[in-house]
């Protein structure tokens, strides 16, 4: 089974303004709201590629109700941990003639809540694959991703992070199946500005040095660098076509690249399948369909 966890999921309500004047009442022209946060992203795009997956992390108030019932609707299963007090948070993500975005904070996670999902990884058994990514609530230090992978207890499960900074080095130790930072966040990682793919490959063997046993790293429309577990370098560009949309796109590569591993275990192919499923939410209005992504893969040389 795979497990994704997003520890401060949100509701994002995109509303379209033509011109925002500061001071003023502005009204919208059109408006819609999103459930997500980057391991949602992973559950909803396995879905449409018919593959199952259990969403957890914390949800609070009505807001954390809609995601549960968006999942639920999709068919994808859910195993939240419930807070209170507080709401699940609000992202208000304005498109104008410039884009504004305002990212709420999220609840509080009390203690008791965490042991709860530390609990929850003991469960996990051996050949079952653990997703943690995207932001953590600002109450949780920096070492909350390597408590979880710490807590787990069988000796083969797949774990893929995909978090910035402290939060992606501490987990470096438990020797994670997979990182996937992006082009600026290894520099982040390194204090360094990162430029050219001899660059990336440096740099990433630097956190396999430090545990990682496979790194991908993407860079937007130029494609992605993946360093594996047997010293191979594998660089492949993105697949060219009209961009509309690039929310999700990095999560959709980590879906894509988990479903392409599963089917084949040849990180080639799950490069190419990520980079498809990448690129085919970058070319949609939504996360992509499994359409698609196999309309994509069969252009992609």
């Amino acid at each position: 089974m795979i497990y994704t966890v997003t520890m401060n999921p949100a509701v994002d309500y995109t509303v379209l303004v033509p011109q925002l004047v500061l001071g003023e009442v502005n009204r919208t022209e059109r408006e819609a709201y999103f459930f997500g946060g980057k391991g949602i992203n992973v559950s909803v795009v396995l879905h449409n590629l018919g593959i199952e997956s259990v969403a957890s992390g914390f949800v609070a108030g009505f807001t954390g109700q809609f995601i549960r019932q968006g999942l639920h609707s999709l068919g994808i299963k859910s195993d939240f941990i419930e807070l209170t007090p507080g709401m699940t948070r609000i992202n208000v993500k304005i498109k104008s003639d410039k884009e504004t975005d305002i990212n709420g904070i999220g609840p509080r996670v009390d203690q008791d809540s965490v042991n709860t999902l530390l609990k929850k990884m003991e469960t996990l058994k051996d050949g079952d694959c653990l997703v943690l990514a995207g932001a953590v609530p600002k109450n949780l230090g920096t070492g909350i991703y390597s408590n979880l992978i710490n807590s787990i207890k069988a000796g083969n499960v797949y774990v893929i992070v995909d978090a910035t900074e402290d939060y992606l080095l501490n987990t470096l130790k438990h020797k994670p199946f997979l990182v996937k930072p992006n082009r600026a966040e290894l520099g982040q990682l390194f204090g360094k500005e990162i430029h050219t793919d001899s660059d990336i490959v440096f740099y990433a063997k630097k956190l396999q040095k430090m545990g990682a046993r496979n790194v991908l790293v993407s860079i937007g429309d130029k494609g992605a660098v993946l360093v594996t577990e047997n010293n191979r370098v594998i660089c492949r560009d993105a697949p060219k076509g009209q961009v509309k949309n690039t929310v999700g796109a990095g999560d959709s590569l980590t879906a894509g690249f988990i479903a392409g591993y599963m089917h084949s275990a040849d990180f080639d192919y799950a490069l190419r399948y990520g980079l498809a499923a990448g690129s085919a939410t970058a070319f949609s209005d939504t996360l992509a369909t499994k359409e698609k992504i196999e309309q994509v893969l069969n252009g992609f040389e």
